[in-house]
């Protein structure tokens, strides 16, 4: 049985490399990999794949930075091209970029199945590019593997009820996995003399934000607000738009240390070390709660309600950089903890039921 596996952004490259693993020790399958070339520098993807182990992709398409609309379209006839070649029999794409939607697209067309990882989950905001991405793809799929039970839910609310599985979050998988040993690889917290719970850890990388002058200077007016250093990897978008409109210079801040985007040991390192995390980012709430960090999250909706829910995570009103430091002020470490997003087991799941899918 060959499936063929469409990855594309940082995220992706994570949960691929947890269930690939199974798929690799399966004689009965073989997996092709397909990067779209959706984050495409170095610190971006190839440091992923050597720190993950995850194989060297079979076809990279390089597609690039675009509009929506191209970089889709540019993924959907090149996707296309592969799958005619490979004639796989099933086709898995995780999460809900431009590189998910492309794949789900190209493997309706030529009538082939798909599985989505990460399936059923909503923000109910159809403005974001990624809500129309995860209900397209979801309605195209034939196999759903869910993170928890309110993405199964949502899925019943829309009438999707046959092959729905609540396997749990992929992710814990990885974070359980590599947790340790990115805490033994890391050394960016002693190259820039942080000690842990600190700082603040911030991400920002959402059109929403990015792409809107007075959320972007809110955000960062409220950031150099802050009573402790804010770590602050840039996205190759933000620090475009912060060049572009002058916002700040990122070499010269206050207490915001802007740093180039960095690997995901690095990444987890951090999360797991800081005092907070801010962001607008939906996989790095969901760490932040696996971690048992406090997250606020500057958005106006979430996707991932349970956080909230639970009282670990909390949406941001960004009208004034006055509630973000507010909101930083009143953040407390809840009593209650519970396992939101399964046991660490849902790429063992996931491969399973591939398998008895297939045969």
């Amino acid at each position: 049985m060959k499936i063929l596996t469409v990855i594309g952004a940082r995220p992706q490259f994570v949960k691929a490399c947890m269930l690939s693993r199974w798929l690799k020790i399966d004689h009965d399958m073989k997996e092709v990999i397909v990067h779209t070339g959706q984050h495409y520098d170095s610190n971006m993807s190839d440091v992923f794949f050597s720190q993950l182990n995850l194989a060297k992709p079979d076809y990279q398409l390089s597609i690039g930075s675009s509009s929506h609309g191209e970089q889709t379209g540019k993924m959907l006839i090149e996707l296309e091209k592969v799958m005619v070649k490979e004639k796989p029999d099933l086709v898995l794409v995780y999460g809900d970029t431009n590189s998910t939607i492309a794949g789900g697209l190209a493997a309706s067309k030529l009538d082939i199945p798909i599985a989505h990882v990460e399936a059923g989950l909503r923000s109910f905001n159809r403005k974001m590019p990624e809500e129309i991405n995860r209900i397209v793809t979801d309605h195209l799929s034939s196999l759903l593997f869910c993170p928890s039970q309110t993405a199964v839910d949502h899925l019943r609310n829309e009438g999707i009820k046959e092959n729905v599985y609540n396997t749990g979050d992929i992710m814990y998988d990885a974070v359980l996995d590599f947790k340790e040993r990115a805490l033994e690889h890391s050394n960016l917290l002693s190259q820039l003399t942080l000690t842990a719970n600190n700082f603040y850890l911030a991400t920002i990388h959402r059109g929403e934000n990015t792409d809107d002058l007075k959320r972007l200077s809110v955000i960062i007016d409220g950031l150099k607000q802050l009573d402790l250093p804010v770590l602050f990897p840039l996205h190759p978008r933000t620090n475009k738009q912060l060049k572009k409109w002058n916002i700040t210079d990122t070499n010269q801040v206050s207490n915001i240390m802007f740093i180039e985007p960095i690997s995901y040991f690095d990444m987890l390192t951090i999360a797991s070390q800081a005092k907070y995390i801010l962001t607008d980012s939906g996989g790095l709430q969901k760490e932040a709660y696996m971690l048992k960090i406090p997250c606020l999250t500057l958005r106006t909706e979430t996707e991932w309600t349970e956080t909230i829910d639970s009282g670990w995570n909390q949406l941001v009103d960004l009208s004034t950089s006055k509630n973000i430091v507010e909101a930083v002020l009143k953040t407390k470490i809840p009593k209650d903890y519970s396992s939101l997003f399964g046991n660490g087991e849902a790429s063992d799941l996931m491969y399973q039921h591939i398998k008895s899918w297939l045969k």
